[in-house]
């Protein structure tokens, strides 16, 4: 069976006001219960505001949802030593009046130095997902295969839809925020490996990006992992919505291999097509039409099934297809989590909407 690992990123929250608030440095010793940092499951943000998880390396989504819950529930314990409390969403609905400190790292120092605006504004969360790949050739032929699918993870986990204390009228605002480095959005076609790596070191090699780590494709080859890893997720605000989203984006990578060894045509889609296609996903969630590869637009719940019935083996083989089809259907009733937090703002304000983030972050 695929390998997958999950990455996931958490605002800092005061419960009482909801703002922001920069102990990211301190929640994480405090989470460290001896081994969790030491083991680099609990990691440091860019920002002092926010804190980063890694589950270890899992066969089956039972152990993602095992240990997606035991980081929330120890970061959860650790911000609360602390006067704070974990958030899983993928902005912040309130800021601060003035930027939070960034973290003392050599690293995001140079990110304030070349963008200082887009670093006072990066508050923003996000579920990467890893699949492992038997090679790096290979991984680029997946990635041709799976991004014309991205649009549609990204509607599935829209759950960021507020900014400075209003709604932006985006279903996702993360995407909004994160497409403007230099190196983000849609990942290109590549021809083959060589094609990748050429255009990879061509950017080094002009200043543009500093490291592969600035690669901020929404899809991309790990640097790190033999892995393709899937970074156009909103952080969700329940556990099993995300394991219900690694399972989806394991079994697109799946059947993207499959497709791969026999030959099949990938479906080929220009990129400025998905470039706007990733943008009203975005801005909509699924609360309108999601775009097709061939250009059409169609209820957002259709290509919902059509993207299950793409995947539909993959689930099967991996013994996946009856808990990830329930989750979907569960949230296609209940509503994204940009459903949820406008549907708490309406009701009771942001601070409904505080209460409703702080609830669920560490709920199964």
């Amino acid at each position: 069976m695929t390998t997958i690992g999950v990455e996931e990123e958490y605002l800092l929250l005061d419960p009482v006001t909801g703002l922001p608030v920069p102990l990211g440095d301190k929640v994480r010793a405090a989470a460290g219960l001896g081994h969790l940092v030491a083991d680099r499951e609990v990691q440091c943000e860019l920002l002092q505001a926010q804190v980063e998880v890694a589950t270890p390396v899992c066969g089956t989504l039972e152990e993602v949802g095992g240990h997606l819950l035991r980081l929330r529930h120890a970061l959860g314990a650790a911000a609360e030593e602390h006067g704070c409390r974990i958030a899983a969403c993928a902005t912040p609905p309130l800021r601060h009046g003035h930027p939070v400190a960034v973290t003392d790292r050599a690293r995001y120092r140079a990110m304030l130095t070349q963008a200082p605006q887009l670093v006072a504004e990066q508050l923003v969360n996000g579920m990467h997902v890893h699949v492992g790949v038997p090679s790096r050739e290979t991984g680029v032929q997946v990635l041709n295969r799976i991004r014309v699918w991205l649009p549609a993870l990204t509607a599935l986990s829209a759950n960021s839809p507020l900014w400075d204390g209003h709604d932006t009228g985006f279903a996702s605002w993360r995407t909004v925020i994160f497409s403007r480095w230099p190196v983000s959005g849609m990942p290109p076609h590549f021809a083959d490996i060589a094609d990748h790596d050429r255009r990879v070191q061509q950017l080094l090699d002009s200043g543009l990006i500093s490291d592969t780590g600035q690669l901020y494709w929404q899809a991309r080859l790990s640097a790190r992992y033999p892995t393709i890893e899937v970074r156009c997720l909103d952080v969700q605000l329940r556990a099993d919505d995300a394991v219900m989203l690694t399972g989806l984006v394991r079994a697109l990578v799946e059947t993207a291999l499959a497709e791969t060894a026999v030959g099949a045509p990938a479906l080929d889609c220009d990129q400025e097509l998905l470039q706007a296609s990733m943008w009203h996903a975005a801005r909509h969630g699924l609360s309108s039409t999601l775009v097709d590869p061939g250009g059409r637009q169609r209820r957002a719940g259709e290509m919902l099934y059509e993207l299950l019935r793409h995947a539909a083996s993959a689930l099967d083989a991996s013994g996946d297809n009856r808990q990830v089809t329930a989750l979907v259907h569960r949230l296609l009733q209940s509503g994204t989590g940009a459903d949820r937090q406008r549907a708490a703002l309406a009701e009771g304000g942001l601070p409904a909407v505080t209460d409703l983030i702080l609830a669920q972050s560490t709920m199964p």
